[in-house]
């Protein structure tokens, strides 16, 4: 069977560090093109693609089956439909869109074309969030009251980049909260309602830098955090459980590798040699071997779907519902009260 032919529109950092070399390891794609201003650095990386010098180009291209979008988040949606018009298969970078009504028309667009569209929310499959969830569906701990989830880095000095602008779709919750609000749906559903406190902590911040959400369930409380101000000791996971507690010290360092040159699928890929640990309520602990991470299981998902008719490796009604969260969260932190989500039935039924 030929390879799904994918076009890359953007070969800024997520384009160039994830999108490219996890499409290039999968088998069944093929990175063809990319749409790029820059494009002397897209030879350099990979001599035997075509570059176009603006999407539009790119998405006329008739050699092209799938295109995704790894391109600032305010033209995520205005791409997707002109990619969809023209009949292509669509990925976007997280997050969606900018809003839900722009993740709406969409979703209505590729139903109605029969086209695929999906999301890459490709930290479902991070050592981090695969070891932990393990344990938990292995009942490690018992029922899960307490989850506790943060991606935080130490960057003091404010960047001159469209995420800390200020514009639309700019800041750490719409870019972090994407990756943290997945994997928690993923593990528990839709909360009845959430507390969002976002925060612009560093001297010249435009956007928010900081934030601390609550997710409200009937038997849990799921926490999301993120920081640009943190120089280290924080977990990236605490669990606590009817029958004891789990820890995650270190994040998946499949990113870092990425941005290093190891190519997906390399010795060490996805490795991750910070065990978890498990506290058992009566003094004692042990460990439990991390579970490796593999991003590419995003993209032979969309090989998958695309060439066998598999399920779609994020439907899009779950990146509407990440959308919902973030939604939610903006709204709760302007006005000081938990809010609950603006999903309405035919989509919360469409979710489950």
């Amino acid at each position: 069977m030929d390879p799904v032919r994918v076009g890359l529109l953007g070969y800024g950092f997520a384009g160039r560090t994830f999108h490219a070399p996890l499409i290039r390891a999968v088998n069944g794609l093929a990175l063809s093109a990319v749409a790029s201003g820059n494009p002397d650095r897209v030879k350099a990386d990979i001599p035997d693609v075509s570059v176009y010098p603006t999407p539009d180009t790119l998405i006329a291209a008739e050699d092209i089956d799938c295109v995704v979008i790894a391109t600032p988040n305010a033209t995520h949606a205005p791409l997707a439909k002109a990619a969809l018009a023209a009949g292509k298969h669509v990925v976007i970078d997280k997050p969606f869109t900018l809003d839900m009504n722009e993740a709406r028309e969409l979703i209505g667009m590729a139903d109605s074309l029969r086209l695929m569209l999906s999301v890459f929310h490709n930290r479902r499959w991070d050592s981090d969030y695969l070891s932990v969830r393990q344990a938990i569906e292995a009942d490690q701990i018992g029922r899960v009251v307490h989850f506790e989830s943060g991606i935080e880095r130490f960057r003091p000095v404010v960047q001159d980049r469209w995420r800390e602008r200020g514009g639309p779709g700019a800041g750490l919750w719409f870019d972090l909260g994407p990756h943290l609000i997945d994997q928690a749906l993923q593990l528990f559903g839709l909360p009845d309602r959430l507390f969002a406190d976002l925060g612009t902590l560093r001297n010249g911040g435009r956007a928010d830098d900081w934030f601390h959400v609550v997710l409200h369930y009937a038997d849990r409380r799921v926490i999301l955090r993120g920081s640009m101000l943190v120089a280290g000791g924080t977990p990236r996971f605490v669990v606590h459980g009817t029958e004891g507690s789990l820890v995650k010290r270190c994040a998946d360092r499949q990113e870092n590798q990425l941005r290093a040159g190891m190519i997906p699928g390399d010795a060490g890929w996805g490795e991750d040699l910070d065990d978890l640990l498990l506290f058992d309520g009566d003094g004692g602990n042990s460990s439990l071997p991390a579970t490796a991470g593999d991003q590419r299981q995003f993209y032979r998902g969309v090989a998958d779907t695309l060439r066998n008719a598999a399920p779609n490796p994020v439907r899009p009604i779950e990146a509407l519902a990440v959308m919902s969260v973030i939604e939610a969260g903006f709204e709760s932190a302007r006005k000081g009260v938990a809010v609950g989500l603006p999903l309405n039935a035919e989509e919360r039924a469409s979710w489950r």
